[in-house]
């Protein structure tokens, strides 16, 4: 059985709870990924954040000609205001079908892997997943 560890995203940007939406938006912005992981101060998972509660907690207005002074104060905001708490998150353990299994129960796009002690090392989204399957699927192909 493929285990977590052979197929997850190991390079991960974590944040902290308190940082400001701004911070989370030039991220976003300069990375092509969906999922941050928040920790507390010891490094411990507490949340995932994706780009999706950024753009629901962000006024449509920023960065637009039309911004005020109230659309642009939403980037002040901090990630505990809006991040997902106590997200499900697998150990290192964990085999492709745990992760299926938790994605598909609890209907999230991204699972993120922590070490014994809860900190983050990795995160599998469900586009690792269809990658995975792809290459299962047809290995020898890359001529696309």
């Amino acid at each position: 059985m493929l285990s977590v560890a052979e197929f997850m995203t190991r390079d991960v940007i974590k944040i902290n709870l308190d940082e400001r939406l701004n911070k989370v938006k030039e991220i976003f912005d300069q990375y092509k990924f969906h999922h941050l992981l928040v920790v507390d101060n010891n490094n411990a998972l507490c949340g995932v954040l994706s780009d999706r509660d950024l753009f629901r907690a962000l006024s449509p207005n920023v960065g637009l000609a039309s911004e005020t002074a109230r659309d642009a104060a939403t980037l002040n905001k901090r990630v505990h205001q809006i991040a997902a708490r106590n997200p499900v998150c697998l150990p290192t353990s964990a085999s492709i079908t745990d992760v299926v299994k938790q994605l598909h129960e609890h209907q999230v796009t991204c699972m993120p892997i922590v070490d014994e002690i809860k900190r983050p090392v990795g995160i599998v989204t469900t586009k690792d997943i269809i990658r995975l399957l792809h290459d299962k699927i047809e290995p020898s192909n890359t001529n696309l």
